[in-house]
This record gives structure tokens, sequence and C-alpha cells, in this order.
């Protein structure tokens, strides 16, 4: 069953409203969520054809039509027992950072609009920190979904898919930038640690980082009450996410754009979940630029270029 692109820019160009719809699946009876923005289509389980000295959780591959697309076994991943009749799996094709995977699960329950304000950041005692694969646990009616970081699963069966701190060599030699504060919005614990750790490469050494829209929205209006001086002196460019919980990087970008004090400050949608539909939104909430993960060199470059304009 395919995604329709009417379904999908309907929910697109409802601008910052602070939802989203997560399709839920199950392994081994646990229930879990994915953005349905990643989510290309789903499908009844194919045979696969094995490839020799992959990660241990892909699957294989297989070519539904014109391409060919990694399986990876998400029970094996999350180290849960495999489906007791896998004739009745089904295959979660996604698209995210410009790439097609196809995630095995065991069923689909269905897909639920729901607030990003209904979804936690996991305990990170219980979840595994940095270690662990839930970005979320959400609560829609008696049922608690967990949401799975999809892109550091992806990042660690493959990590050159991932944010190359070294991409950033080919910018050449850089100065330091210390006056150029940066505020960061990422909930994930590993790519906010990569993306920081590219910045201070590049030479922007003055950075803070928040867990999610709410929090740098809290901390834009202490900037706010304290601008004599300028809002950009406190914050000369906010790079944020767009799924997140509590509040996403959409109702962050437009409330930062609404503000007459805060708007001044550029914003960049730096998101695994970029492409032609996510810019059409992200433009008509005033994002001055939007990148997609993992091209962290292009994201300095235009980082570079918003903060000397101004």
């Amino acid at each position: 069953m395919a995604i329709s692109n009417s379904k999908q820019t309907e929910i697109l160009l409802e601008s910052g409203t602070n939802e989203l719809e997560i399709m839920e699946f199950t392994i081994s009876g646990e229930l879990f969520g994915i953005n349905v923005a990643k989510v290309r289509e789903i499908m009844t389980i194919s045979p696969v054809k094995q490839m020799q000295h992959a990660h241990p959780s892909i699957e294989g591959i297989y070519k539904p039509r014109d391409e060919v697309i990694t399986v990876i076994d998400l029970a094996k991943y999350l180290g849960l027992p495999p489906s007791e009749n896998n004739e009745r799996d089904i295959f979660i094709v996604a698209n995210f950072n410009n790439l097609h995977f196809a995630f095995h699960v065991h069923t689909v329950v269905g897909i639920d609009r729901i607030s990003w304000k209904q979804i936690q950041k996991p305990d990170p005692i219980i979840y595994g920190g940095e270690d662990g694969v839930a970005t979320g646990i959400a609560q829609f009616h008696d049922r608690l979904i967990t949401i799975l970081d999809f892109e550091k699963i992806i990042a660690e069966i493959s990590p050159q898919t991932s944010i190359q701190v070294s991409d950033l060599d080919k910018l050449g030699p850089r100065k330091e930038r210390a006056d150029k504060p940066i505020l960061i919005a990422e909930d994930s614990m590993l790519l906010a640690k990569m993306i920081v750790e590219s910045l201070h490469k590049a030479g922007y050494v003055n950075t803070v980082k928040t867990n999610n829209g709410e929090e740098a929205w809290s901390y834009l209006q202490e900037v706010r009450a304290d601008s004599a001086d300028g809002v950009l002196n406190h914050v000369s460019c906010l790079i944020t996410d767009i799924e997140m919980p509590l509040m996403d990087g959409h109702r962050l970008t437009k409330m930062v754009k609404e503000d007459a004090v805060l708007s001044k400050i550029p914003v960049i949608l730096f998101s695994s979940l970029i492409n032609e539909e996510m810019r059409i939104k992200g433009s008509e909430l005033g994002a001055d630029g939007q990148m997609s993960k993992p091209e962290i060199a292009n994201l300095v470059s235009l980082v570079d270029r918003l903060t000397e304009a101004r």
C-alpha cells in the first residue's frame, strides 16, 4: 500500500501545527511507531537476496520495481524474537536522508494523528542514553508507542550514510568564529554531538544545544528579554531538526518568524525529512535555509553565508 502524495501534501501544508501522523507497527507484540512523513509505502514481505559481509541486521536486498532496496530486520536489530508466522510480515519502505530502506516488521496497526506535545523524551537511564534507539514515547489513548530513532539505526548499520565530520576538510582552512553564537535544537543525542563537533571544527565554538523546540523557544525567550544589544549577538543562527518531542522544528520556525524581535535570527531546518514537499512547508514558515542530513559541509557553508550577511 503506497502512502499517496495527495495525503502527504495535505498533511505537510498544514504549517506549524506541531502535529504529526505516526504509523503504528508491532514487533514480537511490542508497539512501535514511525513518522508517516518518512513512509513511502508498505508491502507484504518478499524474498530477499542475502549479502555477504553485511551488518547482522541487514536481511538482504530486494527489487520491488526499478530500484534495489536494503531490507533491515528490526526484530534482529532490537534483540526481539522473530515472527512466529513470517509469511504475514510487512516491509515498511521508508525514505529519509535521500535514501530508501525497507524495515521488516511483523504487523502494521494503523495511523494516528497526534501532537508533538504527546511525545516525551525517554528516560536516558532506561533507554540507554546515547546508545538508545528510542527518540520518543507517545501516549495515544491507552497505548504507549515507542518512536524509534531510525536515523541512529541507519547510522549504526551504515556509518557512511551519516554525518561525516571529515567532510569539513574540503572547506579548507577555517578561522575561529566565536563571535557567532549558534543555537541548535536536536533531540538525537548522537546527531547533536556530531553537529556540535562539526560546528566546532568549522570554527563555530560558541554553541548552545537544546533537546527540542520547546527548550530552544525557552532559551530564545530569555534572549528576547535581554536583547538590548541585539538578538544576533546572542543567537546569530538557529539550526533545528524537524522531528522533536514537545515542539517540532516547523512550529519553532513559525514562532520565531512571527516574533518581531526574534525574526531577525536566520533559521536553518537540518533534517532527514527534507524533500520537495517539506521545502514548500519550510519556505511558507519563513525558514532561511533547508538542508538534508547528513550534508554537514553544505550546512556549514550555509551558516557562513547567513551569518556573514548580517
